[in-house]
C-alpha cells in the first residue's frame, strides 16, 4: 500500500485500498493473508494484527472522524499500561450510529474542544478526563493502578499538578455517580508503585480496613542513606509488605533473604506475598492481622471479608 492508505500503523479503508491499488491488487492481499479485516469496510495487515496501535488505528477508521479514543485505551496511548487496552474503547457523539461489537467499546458523549488530544497520531481523550473516567467507573483496583502509572510517569515536580487536574475534572463531572470513590482512589494513588500488583495489593488491603501504607518506603541507615526500599511499610509499627513478582526477584532469592534478617534484626515484621498471593490475599490478610496484633493494635475491618473469604477457600 501507500504511505497515504497505511500511515494509521497499517490499518486502512478498504476503499482507500483499492483507489490506491486497484480493486484486483486488493482482493489478492486479502486471498493471500497478506491483509485481512478487522471490521466491515477496513482491512489492516496481518503481521500486525495483534498489535494493540493497529487495532486501535483499525477501529478509528471503522468508526469514522467523529471517534476519540477512551478509556483504557486512552490510556494505553497515554503510557498507563496497567490494564489492557484491548477491547477497544472510543466516544463518538450521540445518536452516532457505532453500537458495540466483538472487538469494541462504545460510548456515547459529547467532550469539549478543549479534552480533545492526538497521541501517537491518534485522536483521544486527554489524560486527565481519561482518568476521572476510569477511577469512577473502572475497577477500583484496576483505576488505582492506572492512576499510579500516570503520577509516576508525571515525576516528582508534575506529580501534585496532575493530581490537582484529576481533582479539578472530577469536581466538573456532570455525573456524579463514582465521584466519592474516585476523590479516595485519587487520594491514594501515589506514583511510587513498581508494578500494577503493588496497587493491587494497596487497594484490597486499604479496602478490607487496614491502615494506609507507605509506598516503596526508604529504610536508611542511621546516616540518613538508603539501604533498600521497602514495596509497603507501616513505619510507625515496623511492619513491612513485601511482593516478590516473578521475574523482578528471579535469582535474588538470596538477597531476599539477606534483606529480610536485615530488617528483623533492627525489629522489624516482614510478611511476604508472591504471584500465586494476587488471585486470594486471604494467606497476606491473616499475616498482616497476626503482624497488628503483635504490635498491640486490634483492627476492626470489614465486616464478613475474612470469614466470607475462609468460607471460600474451605468450599473449594
Amino acid at each position: 500500500m501507500t504511505h497515504e492508505t497505511v500511515r494509521l500503523y497499517g490499518a486502512c479503508r478498504r476503499a482507500a485500498a483499492i483507489d490506491a491499488l486497484g480493486r484486483s491488487a486488493v482482493r489478492r492481499a486479502v486471498e493471500s493473508g497478506q491483509w485481512c479485516a478487522a471490521w466491515p469496510g477496513v482491512l489492516i495487515e496481518a503481521s500486525r494484527a495483534a498489535e494493540p496501535l493497529t487495532v486501535i488505528a483499525a477501529a478509528l477508521r471503522y468508526a469514522g472522524p467523529d471517534a476519540l479514543v477512551t478509556g483504557r485505551t486512552a490510556a494505553h496511548l497515554h503510557g498507563c499500561t496497567a490494564v489492557p487496552p484491548l477491547p477497544v474503547h472510543l466516544l463518538v457523539p450521540y445518536g452516532h450510529w457505532l453500537r458495540a461489537r466483538a472487538g469494541l467499546v462504545a460510548h456515547n458523549g459529547r467532550p469539549a474542544d478543549e479534552d480533545r488530544d492526538e497521541v501517537a497520531g491518534l485522536p483521544s481523550l486527554r489524560l486527565e478526563p481519561v482518568l476521572s473516567d476510569l477511577l469512577c467507573r473502572d475497577r477500583p483496583q484496576d483505576a488505582l493502578a492506572v492512576l499510579d502509572q500516570a503520577l509516576g510517569l508525571a515525576g516528582d515536580a508534575g506529580r501534585e499538578g496532575l493530581r490537582r487536574r484529576i481533582g479539578d475534572e472530577l469536581a466538573r463531572r456532570a455525573d456524579p455517580r463514582g465521584r466519592r470513590r474516585a476523590t479516595r482512589l485519587l487520594e491514594l494513588g501515589t506514583g511510587r508503585a513498581e508494578s500494577p500488583p503493588e496497587s493491587w495489593m494497596l487497594f484490597h488491603l486499604v479496602d478490607v480496613g487496614f491502615p494506609a501504607p507507605e509506598v516503596n518506603w526508604s529504610f536508611d541507615d542511621r546516616d540518613g542513606r538508603q539501604i533498600f526500599r521497602l514495596d509497603l511499610a507501616w513505619p510507625e509499627y515496623r511492619i513491612a509488605l513485601e511482593y516478590d513478582g516473578y521475574l523482578a526477584h528471579l535469582g535474588r532469592e538470596g538477597a531476599d533473604r539477606t534483606r529480610q534478617a536485615a530488617l528483623e534484626r533492627s525489629g522489624w515484621i516482614v510478611v511476604r506475598a508472591g504471584t500465586d498471593d494476587l488471585g486470594s490475599l486471604y494467606r497476606v490478610e491473616c499475616a498482616l492481622d497476626e503482624a497488628f496484633r503483635r504490635r498491640g493494635l486490634v483492627l476492626r475491618r470489614r465486616p464478613g471479608v475474612l470469614r466470607g473469604q475462609r468460607h471460600r477457600e474451605k468450599a473449594g
